[in-house]
């Protein structure tokens, strides 16, 4: 089940704080609260997983009466770090979404240049973190679903095609879904792709993509955005279209 919408600020849910991102290079936030919202700023805490030889590290930030978590994949080496990715967790907060922003990289993963090996390594990374997730007593209950970006969106795709039990719904970000092209068709969380409308190549890698899965999909193109979506507006506009997708997809939503 597929569709191929052209969107740029409608949203299907409204969040309970209005975050506006200020300039595209550097990217800042205000909020003012919509109606009823009053919700307090999230809780957030450093992050820590030992994996075998592996030692992720990210920040975990929890809000009031969560509807669910939210596990980004980023495809580059430190991007948890950076200003645009917080601003895209900090609007997933305001819809009322936990959020873990994870480092699945490392520079030496990066130094070899090799997307099939950083998109393994980045799977399994990923994994290994939502399984913690799973056995965690204060978060074990909460849907989960997964934002990708770039490589990422294959490794989140492979996890959700590996445990689909595990994973609810998905977003990919100026991802490259491509990547996960052989494990496409046993996804079932729905997923959504966000892409630029001048991001020509990925667009198309985007819906040969889509047309290759199950489970329910939608493509949104941003128009005039590029890959990076560093127009005025652009982040905006992706941030919410996530929201508003997992706001579908995991509102109300408890595990048992």
């Amino acid at each position: 089940m597929s569709s191929g919408v052209t969107t740029i600020g409608a949203w299907g849910y409204r969040p309970r704080r209005h975050r506006v991102a200020a300039t595209d290079k550097h990217v800042q936030s205000r909020w003012t609260p919509g109606p009823g919202a009053a919700s307090p700023s999230p809780a957030a805490q450093d992050w820590e997983l030992f994996t075998g030889t592996d030692r992720l590290h990210g920040t975990l930030s929890q809000v009031a009466h969560p509807l669910g978590l939210v596990v980004f994949a980023q495809g580059d080496h430190g991007g948890s770090n950076g200003s645009r990715i917080h601003f895209v967790a900090d609007v997933l907060h305001d819809y009322g979404f936990a959020t873990l922003l994870v480092d699945l990289l490392t520079a030496g993963d990066v130094a070899r240049r090799r997307n099939d090996y950083e998109v393994a390594r980045m799977g399994e990374r990923l994994c290994a973190a939502v399984s913690w997730l799973r056995a965690d007593d204060g978060l074990a209950t909460l849907r989960v679903g997964l934002l990708g970006t770039g490589i990422g969106s294959a490794a989140a795709l492979n996890v959700a095609a590996d445990h689909p039990s595990w994973v609810d719904a998905a977003v990919s970000r100026g991802g490259r879904p491509d990547l996960a092209a052989p494990r496409l068709g046993q996804v079932q969380a729905p997923t959504l792709f966000i892409v630029g409308g001048r991001d020509r190549e990925v667009l198309r890698l985007n819906r040969n993509a889509q047309q290759r899965m199950h489970c329910a999909t939608r493509l949104e193109v941003v128009p005039g955005a590029t890959h990076q979506f560093e127009e005025p507006g652009a982040l905006e506009t992706v941030a919410h279209l996530a929201g508003s997708w997992f706001a579908s997809h995991l509102r109300g939503a408890v595990r048992l």
